[in-house]
């Protein structure tokens, strides 16, 4: 029972992200729904509600691939509401190099620097509340990637987008490893929801889908570990900055795998996003 905890989910209007937010309603949580399409919001949101009983459901539509959006929601979001758990579940992968209105790639402007700024924004009001928490929504498709900070706008050579997706993945265990060294008194963590038979999957990846259709969790199974991370006491005795898979914590590299980076790239791909984060800031309104 989490009755009186305020969460709030990105990308919540279908996939991992819904079926993470029905499972906190159903538990008494205030949940906090960030998306980018007030349409499909709408009726998430009306479905939530009506399943759940739970009335304690908040809609805000935010484009997490635009950062001055974002920062303008953060600001807006500190001043009006308390939060206890930050889930970072939206994310795309877009198979051919697109850029948003900002000149930035949109795998990376989503995956990487949304999430980036979203969590920076909110560490404030985080730090504030008891037994706060932050977990993010990767993939083991990270695990084939070395952390690469010569190139996160993905502008040299072919573009791959199951390759920048994995890339942005690898960028958000190390933004999460780095997170809980720098702030003791939230609780992160990252994982892989396992493959789940989502509209992302099957738009994304139509032909990993085919043939793998048979076989894919449900949205509420590939949802449990979030869940799990979000709700749980058990979750917080482990330390902070790992990351799960079926509600244990697992290796971040496979064995032999030549994807560890030296300790300067991570602190360097840090200092990158801060850098992205703020020109955005300074130019947003007020």
């Amino acid at each position: 029972d989490v009755a009186g905890r305020s969460f709030l989910v990105t990308g919540a209007n279908s996939g991992i992200g819904k079926a993470t937010a029905k499972e906190i309603a159903r538990r008494g949580g205030t949940v906090h729904l960030v998306c980018r399409n007030k349409e499909r919001a709408q009726v998430a949101k009306e479905e939530i509600v009506t399943e759940t009983g739970n009335q304690n459901i908040l809609l805000h539509i935010v484009d997490v691939s635009d950062p001055k959006e974002i920062w303008n929601f953060a600001e807006k979001f500190k001043n009006e509401h308390k939060l206890n758990v930050l889930i970072n579940n939206a994310g795309c992968m877009v198979n051919n190099r697109e850029l948003t209105e900002d000149g930035l790639e949109k795998n990376f402007a989503t995956n990487t620097l949304g999430t980036y700024i979203l969590t920076m924004a909110l560490l404030p009001l985080l730090e504030k509340a008891a037994d706060a928490r932050v977990i993010t929504v990767s993939s083991g498709g990270m695990l084939v990637q070395k952390l690469n900070i010569s190139d996160l706008q993905s502008s040299n050579g072919t573009f791959d987008g199951t390759m920048v997706y994995a890339q942005n993945k690898r960028q958000q265990v190390v933004l999460t490893e780095q997170w809980a060294k720098a702030h003791r008194n939230v609780h992160f963590s990252v994982m892989h929801p396992g493959w789940a038979d989502t509209p992302a999957v099957r738009s994304s990846m139509p032909d990993f889908y085919q043939k793998m259709k048979n076989t894919l969790r449900t949205e509420a199974q590939g949802a449990d570990t979030v869940v799990w991370l979000a709700v749980s006491a058990e979750a917080t005795k482990l330390p902070s900055g790992l990351f799960f898979q079926d509600r244990q914590p697992v290796p971040t590299h496979l064995p032999l795998a030549s994807t560890h980076s030296p300790p300067e790239d991570e602190e360097k791909l840090m200092e990158m996003l801060e850098e992205f984060s703020q020109k955005f800031k300074a130019t947003s309104p007020g």
